[in-house]
C-alpha cells in the first residue's frame, strides 16, 4: 500500500497538518499508520478522496460532526444530506439577508417631513374553502395588528390561533417607530412559545405573517408561505418572500415561476413555527406608508389559485377593506375552494378624527 506523509498528504489533499491531526483526535480522519517511535502519521493514497471531500465540506461551512456523519454514508445518501444541509443554510442566509435590509432601512429611515396624521382602516376575513373539512387558519385587523397565520397539522387551528393571539398585545397602546425592531422580535418570541404550548407535535405548526401599525411606518413580521402585497399608485408588490423548498429552487434557477405553481411540493415549507422547531429567524421589514397605500395579508389559500394580476384588479376596484375581503375570499371560492382561505386587507388614510372600519 502506498503511502504519504502527513505534509505529503497535506499538500495532496489541501488540508494542513494541523488540520489533519484535529480530524485525527476527533477519529474523522485516521491516519494509516503512526510510527511507534516517532508518533509520526503516515496516509494511503486511496484515503486522499474522503480527505478532499472533507476539505470541500469544511469550505461550506459544514460542522466537523455532521462531516462524520457525511463521511459514513454511500454517495447517494451522502449527496442526499449534503443538499439537506445546504437547503437549511440558504433558508438561514435569507433569513440573515432579510435582516440586514431591515437594519439598513431602519437606519437609514427619514422621518416624514409633513405633519399629516395618518390611520389605517381595515377588514379581515377567513372561510374554510370547499374541500377542507375545517378552518385552520387565522386572521385579524386590529387598530394596530394585522396578522395570518395559516395552521397545518393535526393541531394547525390551535397553532394558528396561538401564534395571532401573541401578538395581539401590541394592539392597545401606540408603538414608537424606533423601537419597532425589539417590539417585533419580542413579539416573534412570544408567538414561537404559544404555538409550542398549543402544539405538542413536531409536525404541528402554523405561518405567521403579521403588519404592526406605528402611525407612519408598518413593521412587517414574515414566517411561510403566507404573503404580503401593497398596492401602491395602481401597482401591486409582493413584499414578501415564501419559505418554501419550490420558492428555494426558483432562487436557485432551478425551476421557473411557472413551474413552482404546478410543483408537487409547492407546500413544502423550510420555515415556520412549530411545535419542536428551534428559534426561527423571521423576515423582517420596516415598510414607510403612504396616503392611499392599501395592504393585503393572505394565506397561500387565496395566492395558489388567484393571480397577482386579479389581486391586482380586486384590491384596486374594492371600495373599502370590508368590500376587498368579500371579493378575494370569493375569487378563491370561484377557483375551486382548495384550501382555507383568509385575508385582511388594511388601506393608509389621512386621519378624519376616528377610527373605522372598511
Amino acid at each position: 500500500m502506498e503511502m504519504l506523509t502527513i505534509g505529503a498528504f497535506a499538500n495532496a489533499c489541501r488540508l494542513s497538518p494541523k488540520a489533519l491531526r484535529l480530524y485525527d483526535e476527533l477519529e474523522l480522519l485516521r491516519p494509516a499508520r503512526v510510527d511507534p517511535e516517532t508518533g509520526y502519521r503516515y496516509y494511503a493514497v486511496a484515503q486522499l478522496e474522503q480527505a478532499r471531500l472533507v476539505a470541500w465540506l469544511r469550505r461550506i461551512g459544514m460542522p466537523l460532526a455532521r462531516i462524520r456523519r457525511v463521511c459514513a454514508l454511500d454517495d447517494a445518501s451522502a449527496a442526499q444530506e449534503i443538499r439537506a444541509y445546504w437547503a437549511r443554510v440558504e433558508a438561514e442566509t435569507a433569513g440573515r439577508r432579510e435582516l440586514v435590509a431591515f437594519l439598513v432601512n431602519h437606519l437609514s429611515y427619514t422621518p416624514r417631513k409633513d405633519t399629516t396624521m395618518l390611520e389605517l382602516r381595515y377588514s379581515a376575513l377567513s372561510d374554510t374553502g370547499l374541500v377542507r373539512p375545517a378552518n385552520q387558519d387565522t386572521a385579524h385587523a386590529g387598530a394596530r395588528v394585522l396578522a395570518v397565520a395559516d395552521g397545518f397539522g393535526t393541531n394547525g387551528a390551535p397553532a394558528s390561533t396561538a401564534a395571532v393571539e401573541a401578538l395581539k398585545s401590541l394592539d392597545g397602546e401606540p408603538l414608537p417607530g424606533g423601537s419597532v425592531l425589539n417590539l417585533l422580535e419580542d413579539a416573534v418570541r412570544g408567538a414561537a412559545r404559544a404555538v409550542q404550548d398549543a402544539t405538542p407535535g413536531k409536525d404541528d405548526g402554523t405561518t405567521l405573517t403579521a403588519m404592526v401599525w406605528t402611525g407612519s411606518q408598518l413593521g412587517l413580521v414574515h414566517i411561510g408561505d403566507s404573503r404580503a402585497y401593497l398596492l401602491r399608485d395602481g401597482e401591486l408588490f409582493r413584499i414578501t418572500h415564501d419559505h418554501t423548498m419550490v420558492q428555494s429552487m426558483v432562487d436557485e434557477g432551478r425551476l421557473t415561476p411557472e413551474e413552482a405553481v404546478a410543483h408537487p411540493q409547492r407546500a413544502l415549507l423550510l420555515k415556520a413555527l412549530t411545535g419542536g422547531a428551534d428559534s426561527v429567524v423571521p423576515d423582517l421589514r420596516l415598510c414607510d406608508a403612504l396616503p392611499g397605500d392599501r395592504y393585503l395579508l393572505c394565506s397561500d389559500g387565496l395566492s395558489t389559485v388567484v393571480a397577482d394580476e386579479e389581486l391586482r384588479r380586486l384590491l384596486g376596484s374594492a371600495p373599502a377593506p370590508d368590500a376587498a375581503v368579500r371579493s378575494l375570499v370569493e375569487a378563491a371560492i370561484d377557483a375551486g375552494g382548495p384550501d382555507n382561505v383568509s385575508c385582511v386587507v388594511a388601506d393608509v388614510v389621512e386621519a378624519d378624527g376616528g377610527q373605522r372600519l372598511g
